[in-house]
């Protein structure tokens, strides 16, 4: 009996190759609609899935794999007489490879379908023939990849004797399968947070996001790139993207030039587009200097020099070896005042020729390409303990001042609340505690990352005051609510004129009248921008 190959791809891609591969070893084609007629059309001689079967296909293609005489063909044990009588005596045949992709379900979704549309790209009978073929991989290859079908080929020449390859084939299904499985939930899940389609909508008692976040997860990611270490050299470390990441995330990364990429390297990355991201959308340029993940200077710029520069001059001592991150392209003007500095990274939506011939001169600056985007409400933020994961909604980087109140008996200034608006963001971006000060659109002194927010206000004067800057009318965020009004006392005895916070702690009235006492404007915002 010839050797007999079930061939059912969407992605058509070296399919008519490995066709003719296998005639020339006088094997049997048995294919399904499109496969079929694209086969034929190379002059292959093909059987009908249906011709195996006895069975028309039904129901416009949803039924005509799901039969005993696929899968007992599939999942006989060739080395067990009891299954090849059990098999032969219905009249069946062995099937000893099996060709699949999947319908194209994240195509579809990613084009916007529709709930409907989106469920008639579910594949059932692909899933269902690689699990049988997978589970059976020691006397059958199964292959879901068109990048395996030269090696498939080149076993079966060698006579079959490569039980790895067949191992390999079939972990790789299952890796398939699972992150398919997974794409299909997370769409659902998506879904019903949106409150769309037939069961969408939260549950009594949920909160905003909780539709996000299933009883059980599971986390489709693909490797993208072993990394040059990890947080330390000893640690060896790889990028995972999800199989369908959100536009600009970091996936899309094009790197120009420079080192490759360590771990640290990627985490300083995302929080720099995070920071940018704050001002997507907006006319001006936004630069924001990082360093282990949280910035030491921000600004907004009419050009990206004057951004840079404004940025920079924050704490220029603490930017030595950072990351720099714009909201527009590189031009050549900013390549020459980036080229002055000592820097790992500058990320961009792009750079033009002059600046790359700048910047290329640097050997091991890295030069990355990512476009301008902001975090979705509906994407996941985990982070990694032991023993499992955190997940939250990742924090809404657009800042929306409907629940806004100005508490203060003198109300912040058109400059104040124009520097406000920008220290709100800004101080989003810092790690807390956080406090941030700012005037005319740029960072003057930032405290991060202190078990004290009294210490962080400190920290934040210190640095403004290392750089000669006017405290005097500058305006203080807080990603925290203010415990004591000793913070609120701090910043008026330095001349802070107007604070921002989110308020809701147990002494707001007695930090409110500290703001009184000393003339001072202030904004609670309701929403709190805590980045631990």
């Amino acid at each position: 009996m010839k050797r007999r190959a079930l061939l059912s791809v969407s992605d058509k891609t070296g399919i008519v190759q490995l066709a003719i591969g296998l005639a020339e070893l006088d094997w049997e084609l048995v294919s399904t609609g499109g496969t079929a007629k694209t086969l034929r059309a190379a002059g292959l001689a093909v059987r009908d899935v249906s011709e195996v079967t006895g069975h028309p296909e039904m129901m416009d293609g949803r039924v005509k794999t799901l039969h005993p005489a696929v899968h007992a063909g599939l999942l006989a044990r060739r080395d067990r007489p009891g299954d090849l009588e059990a098999m032969r005596g219905q009249g069946y045949g062995p099937i000893d490879l099996v060709v699949v992709n999947l319908y194209p379900f994240h195509d579809a979704v990613a084009r916007g379908a529709p709930l409907a549309q989106a469920l008639e790209q579910v594949d059932i009978g692909g899933p269902t023939m690689l699990r049988s073929a997978a589970k059976n991989h020691p006397f059958v290859y199964v292959v879901v990849d068109p990048a395996d079908y030269g090696r498939v080929l080149d076993a079966i020449r060698a006579g079959d004797g490569d039980a790895g390859l067949r191992f390999e084939l079939a972990l790789k299904v299952f890796e398939h399968t699972a992150t398919y499985d997974a794409q299909i939930a997370g769409y659902l899940g998506k879904i019903r947070e949106k409150g769309e389609g037939e069961g969408g909508g939260r549950r009594e008692g949920e909160r905003e996001g909780e539709g996000l976040l299933p009883e059980r997860m599971v986390i489709p990611l693909r490797k993208v790139q072993s990394l040059r270490y990890g947080e330390n050299p000893d640690q060896a470390a790889a990028f995972y993207a999800e199989v369908s990441p959100p536009a600009g995330s970091l996936p899309a990364l094009d790197q120009l030039h420079g080192k490759e990429l360590s771990f640290n390297n990627l985490l300083d990355v995302d929080a720099a587009v995070a920071a940018i991201s704050a001002w997507h959308g907006d006319a001006r340029v936004a630069c924001a200097i990082l360093k282990h993940t949280t910035p030491c200077g921000l600004a907004l710029g009419d050009s990206a020099e004057a951004a840079f520069r404004r940025a920079l001059s924050t704490d220029p001592v603490s930017a030595f070896g950072g990351i720099v991150a714009f909201n527009r392209p590189v031009d050549a003007a900013v390549a020459a005042a980036l080229a002055e500095l000592f820097l790992e990274i500058v990320v961009a939506p792009g750079f033009d020729a002059t600046a790359l011939d700048t910047l290329t001169r640097k050997k091991n600056l890295r030069l990355l390409v990512l476009p301008n985007s902001r975090a979705g409400s509906d994407e996941l933020d985990f982070k990694r303990v032991r023993g499992g994961f955190l997940a939250q909604r990742r924090m809404n980087m657009a800042f929306s001042e409907e629940a806004w109140r100005v508490v203060t008996r003198r109300a912040p200034d058109e400059r104040e609340l124009a520097d406000l608006r920008f220290a709100w963001r800004a101080v989003a971006s810092v790690k807390s505690n956080a406090i941030l000060l700012a005037r005319d659109a740029r960072t003057i002194g930032i405290g991060a990352g202190q078990m004290s927010r009294v210490d962080a206000s400190r920290i934040a004067v210190m640095k403004a005051n290392d750089r000669n800057a006017d405290i005097r009318g500058a305006v203080l965020a807080s990603d925290a609510f203010f415990p004591f009004r000793d913070g609120v006392d701090a910043a008026a005895g330095q001349g802070v004129s107007a604070v921002i916070q989110p308020g809701g702690s147990v002494r707001d009235e007695e930090v409110i009248g500290a703001a009184d006492e000393h003339g001072m404007a202030m904004i609670l915002t309701g929403r709190r921008v805590f980045r631990h």
